[in-house]
Formats: structure tokens, sequence, C-alpha cells
């Protein structure tokens, strides 16, 4: 069984919409009203974004850690 790559998954805005749509559909069947809905589901979106932000940057931070910048060419 092959790993599960949890920095595809946390960065996609496809899982975000269903956790989003997950806690809404809750939500409304506890009769919590539209409003509140709304900010729990732009609070769940927000998270996303900074979820996505940090990873991409740890990725990018990762791949400048790998390379050898002290590198002189050989010369």
């Amino acid at each position: 069984m092959d790993k599960i790559n949890w920095k595809q998954k946390l960065t996609s805005r496809k899982l975000w919409l269903a956790v989003a749509g997950l806690i809404v559909g809750v939500l409304a069947l506890f009769g919590v009203n539209a409003d509140m809905a709304q900010q729990v589901s732009g609070v769940i979106m927000a998270l996303g974004s900074v979820v996505a932000y940090i990873v991409g940057e740890g990725l990018v931070d990762a791949a400048a850690a790998g390379s050898d910048s002290s590198d002189t060419g050989g010369k």
C-alpha cells in the first residue's frame, strides 16, 4: 500500500471544500442559522489557505536547503 502524500492532500482545494461542505451540512442538520454556517465555512476556507501557504513555503525552503549554495563551480 502506498503512503499518503499529506503535503499534496493538505494543499488541495478539493479537500478544503469537502471539509467546509461537511461542516456546513452538519451545522444545517442541527439547525444552526445560515449566517453562522457561512462564517464557519469562511473560517475553514481561510484555514485551508494558511495551510497551503505554510506547506508551500516549507517545500521552497526544503528545496533551497537541498541545493548547495556554497559551490563555487570548482574554480
